[in-house]
């Protein structure tokens, strides 16, 4: 029986979580269920590294069912400027999030369902999970053409991937979680995972493009609650588990001790942008003033985020050199984000000749900048 959201779920959390981090540890069941009640993306990768780093699972198998509102998560050793389309994201209050395991990029919204499998490291097994996710799909609707690919995929109708993997190995304990399209909306999914930036040279894991689909573009009876039952009750099935799913929040410090301060940590700057492996942007921009177009040509080297080289090429009779240098001296060191280099540039404008024209240009070459981020 699966235990509906309900308060229900409450009695169960109590019995098998309240009892303290060490109860959590090391109750008598063999495997465990868990839905997150939050959809909070930092909030339920935080789960993950709670689980990951504090549960013994050498006799005990974990599943754990979250859903995120509108995030892009990138992998361990991507580039999010090579990646998204960061503009977009900014514009639509859609965030950003890097996870610990590796893989390529995926857009989450509360139509995309998230499996994390824990194991011991040694029952680490991707394509088992994929098939049980198989099986279970198909035991809600027979007439499901979906299957597990080499690469740890799913495809629905042969062609269209509805499920991208990932996985974290650790010395004793491993999880490898995948995603399930189901009513997301492909078309911001399609606007946020496709890159504007030119120029960029990196050594950072590429995704590999896709064609998508949403599992109820097939059939639009199903709903998601549906697919995690279903999900759920094989995994129990497999396990010889009960088919109970307890609902947990990530944020409960007295069930999770310490998880606010793993949750803070994936939210920072210095981890979601400053864990990017090195690169460098090599482009030129277009600006027009006063009806004349003039070519500007960038060579940037970004480490950890922050700019290590920046070099602007421009004609002298536009701007004169010095100005230029200050730019790019004080660029050097700040982050790789149009926010500082914003603020960056406002208070080197203050300092510079109290000059229309040369205010103006300033502007317009800082603007065209920032465009690069």
């Amino acid at each position: 029986m699966v235990i509906p959201s309900s308060l229900k779920n409450c009695f169960q959390l109590f019995y098998v979580l309240k009892i303290s981090a060490a109860g959590f540890k090391y109750t008598a069941n063999r495997g465990l269920i868990l839905q997150s009640v939050s959809s909070d993306v930092y909030q339920n990768l935080a789960v993950e590294d709670w689980i990951h780093d504090n549960m013994n699972l050498e006799n005990r198998q974990v599943l754990f069912l979250w859903r995120n509102s509108p995030t892009v998560v990138i992998g361990r050793h991507q580039n999010p400027w090579q990646e998204c389309n960061l503009k977009i994201m900014r514009k639509k209050n859609i965030k950003l999030a890097r996870r610990r395991s590796g893989g390529g990029t995926v857009y989450h919204d509360l139509g995309n369902i998230n499996f994390t499998f824990f194991t011991s490291k040694k029952k680490y097994e991707r394509m088992e999970n994929l098939k049980l996710v198989v099986r279970a799909l198909k035991g809600l609707r027979p007439q499901l053409d979906v299957c597990a690919t080499d690469r740890y995929d799913l495809l629905l109708d042969g062609n269209f991937k509805i499920s991208g993997t990932a996985a974290k190995l650790g010395r004793t304990v491993a999880y490898h979680h995948c995603t399930l399209l189901c009513s997301a909306d492909r078309f911001i999914l399609s606007s946020v995972l496709k890159s504007p930036y030119k120029g960029i040279k990196s050594n950072a894991t590429p995704s590999m493009p896709a064609l998508v689909k949403n599992l109820f573009e097939e059939d639009p009876t199903l709903t998601c609650e549906m697919v995690m039952d279903a999900v759920a009750a094989e995994y129990a099935r497999c396990h010889r588990i009960d088919h109970h799913i307890t609902l947990i929040n990530p944020a409960d410090e007295t069930v999770f001790p310490g998880i606010n301060n793993k949750t803070k940590e994936l939210q920072t700057w210095e981890w979601i942008y400053g864990k990017t492996p090195k690169f460098n942007i090599s482009t030129c921009f277009n600006m027009v003033y006063e009806q004349s177009l003039l070519e500007v040509k960038v060579d940037i080297h970004v480490k950890h985020g922050r700019i290590e080289v920046c070099n602007i090429d421009l004609p002298e009779q536009w701007l004169p050199p010095a100005m230029c240098n200050e730019l790019e001296e004080n660029l050097i060191g700040s982050k790789f984000c149009p926010s500082e280099t914003t603020a960056l540039a406002s208070a080197l404008l203050r300092i510079c000749p109290q000059n229309y024209e040369l205010h103006s240009k300033w502007s317009l070459l800082c603007e065209n900048v920032m465009t690069l981020m």
